[in-house]
């Protein structure tokens, strides 16, 4: 009721602030996401951003989330989707662990101080992507960070476990991670450092305290000593993502075709696509594991800034403008995931791209407009012309995190005959 002078109380308003806040909210969670107008050509209407959300996450990602753990717990490889007995060496063997510079640098540690009489420890880990709330640390969640750090607290040298116990912290080590993995993402050659001003700390003794925090879903692959001006992420060189996509789908009822290189969905939907530079109105539900990597192969060798199919994207401490990115490598192929006593063999693609850097939730924007774009029949050069819109709507929502893992982080050059996707 309002006062004597017609107003309201205080805590009316605050209450009716409330829900108009709650009810612009809900209005907003009932909009349909408008869809891009695309002007360049292609065969068939594409995906609204609805339909390429649905056709992405209607698959059977329990497969590919079983395959995941069975490789980082060690019993399966990453070689074995591509029918290699060969199993692939995680280990950090491009990396020096001290070069001859760092010795020298070794022998007359005692008579530094400050940051260079510290022991500076590499350390590569596996770790399931489905287990795990993310790397970065957050309260309440279940992370790689908060896990490894705490394994890390009994190697932290007295002066700092004091300072943290005197303002009520607990006693943990800092790890600096060569790259940040979303919830679900799997990292099978993660690399992190850590550093201790501490001289009795081996090697061994940080793999078995990592190792017994999460048995099963986490893993060290290698720890070694590096030296001290080595940085997990400014000092890598290159990363290498791989994608596994499902290409069976018993909803949808798939059928591959005769050379079992296209994912064939047996529905088709008619809409007015008029505006959008395409051929017919139809839309296609079927797309050819060749014409994505085709598509993926334009972006080989070239410097291109990839705002448009990155999400949350901040400025970077790299050098040059912060959406660059130089990629190495973009290659997609048909592979079978291997039976296993849940399910029988599976058909799959894989993609798996090499660059300098990658922004957040570039792989899996890569991945799903490059599915949306050869379902749609688009021009090989279609990623590239997407580079120049200017509303990231021109792409497509980001795949599932479940398909995606960080299989490894390069210091020395990019060799192309270590990928496991060669040229067809």
């Amino acid at each position: 009721m309002p006062d004597s002078s017609g107003k309201l109380p205080a805590s009316k308003h605050l209450r009716l602030g409330h829900l108009h806040l709650t009810c612009m909210e809900n209005h907003q969670k009932n909009q349909d996401y408008v869809h891009y107008n695309h002007t360049d050509p292609c065969q068939y209407a594409r995906w609204t951003a609805r339909e390429s959300y649905q056709f992405m996450y209607a698959r059977p990602w329990q497969l590919v989330n079983h395959f995941y753990l069975h490789v980082v717990q060690g019993s399966l490889s990453l070689p074995a989707l591509f029918g290699s007995k060969i199993l692939y060496d995680q280990n950090d063997t491009d990396i020096p662990a001290l070069s001859d510079e760092t010795k020298l640098e070794s022998a007359a540690s005692e008579d530094r101080f400050g940051r260079w009489a510290r022991t500076t420890f590499k350390i590569v880990i596996s770790y399931h992507g489905g287990s795990f709330d993310g790397w970065q640390k957050q309260p309440g969640l279940k992370t790689v960070q908060s896990i490894v750090e705490e394994s890390l607290g009994e190697f932290v040298d007295e002066k700092k476990a004091q300072l943290l116990k005197d303002k009520g912290l607990p006693v943990e080590g800092c790890a600096v991670v060569a790259g940040r993995t979303d919830k679900g993402v799997t990292g099978l050659g993660q690399v992190c450092s850590f550093y201790t001003w501490r001289k009795d700390v081996k090697p061994r003794e940080i793999e078995d305290a990592i190792n017994h925090a999460a048995p099963g879903k986490l893993r060290v692959l290698s720890v070694s000593e590096v030296s001290r001006i080595f940085h997990p992420n400014f000092s890598a060189k290159w990363r290498r993502y791989l994608y596994i996509f499902p290409l069976t789908d018993g909803e949808y009822g798939d059928h591959s075709s005769e050379n079992g290189s296209c994912e064939n969905v047996e529905y088709d939907d008619i809409h007015d696509s008029k505006g959008n530079g395409c051929k017919s109105e139809k839309k296609s539900y079927v797309f050819c594991v060749r014409k994505v990597n085709q598509l993926l192969q334009q972006l080989e060798g070239k410097l291109l800034s990839y705002k448009m199919f990155a999400r949350d994207t901040k400025a970077s401490r790299n050098e040059g403008p912060p959406t660059e990115c130089f990629v190495f490598h973009a290659r997609a192929m048909e592979a079978r995931l291997p039976a296993t006593v849940h399910a029988e063999e599976t058909r799959l693609m894989c993609v798996e791209l090499v660059a300098n850097r990658f922004l957040r939730k570039m792989v899996r924007v890569l991945v799903a407009t490059s599915i949306r774009e050869a379902a749609a029949g688009a021009e090989d050069d279609a990623l590239l012309k997407l580079m120049e819109a200017t509303c990231r709507r021109a792409t497509a929502p980001p795949a599932p995190p479940d398909g995606l893992c960080l299989v490894d982080v390069g210091y020395a050059e990019f060799n192309p005959q270590k990928c496991f996707i060669q040229k067809q």
